[in-house]
């Protein structure tokens, strides 16, 4: 889990397209690491289903797996993205500390909306070891991505 938020050495805000870019460079990272990671937790499993029909059931599915991965990712990466940036900034408390759980919230809610729309809509799925490995690295990258320029675009102060 990685960040890269500085701003530039003349003590300007960032711009939108500098926090996009940077956004951009996390989402890359993270989905690299955690595909890499993810890759050696599972390299034992057989084909996998990407969800299934039961909300209490033991089976282990790749969405199932991506609701942790995401919530953890975004209440982390928003700490870490406040800590980063550089310069005037809104405190921790309680700007960043509410946009933690924002954030974690609307993980969940994201990641658990698109498993039970993927199960409604195509049902029971399995994949190989491959396919999962890749869908929880964009889960990933996508939650550090998007949770990055949410936080560094709600925490630097505007200069006036």
């Amino acid at each position: 889990m990685t960040t890269t938020n500085s701003l530039p050495a003349t003590g300007l805000t960032l711009t939108k397209h500098q926090i996009l870019q940077g956004a951009v460079i996390s989402g890359v990272i993270n989905a690299v690491i955690n595909g890499a990671i993810q890759y050696f937790l599972l390299r034992k499993s057989m084909p996998m289903p990407l969800t299934v029909d039961s909300i209490g059931t033991e089976t282990h599915t790749v969405l199932g797996s991506s609701v942790p991965l995401a919530v953890s990712l975004a209440m982390i990466l928003t700490a870490v993205a406040h800590f980063t940036v550089k310069g005037a900034k809104k405190p921790f408390v309680p700007t960043t500390l509410w946009l933690v759980i924002k954030h974690g919230l609307f993980a969940f809610g994201a990641v658990v909306a698109l498993a039970v729309v993927w199960q409604r809509a195509m049902g029971t799925v399995e994949v190989g070891l491959g396919s999962a490995v890749v869908l929880l690295a964009l889960v990933a990258g996508l939650a550090a991505a998007i949770v990055n320029y949410m936080t560094i675009t709600a925490v630097v102060e505007e200069q006036a």
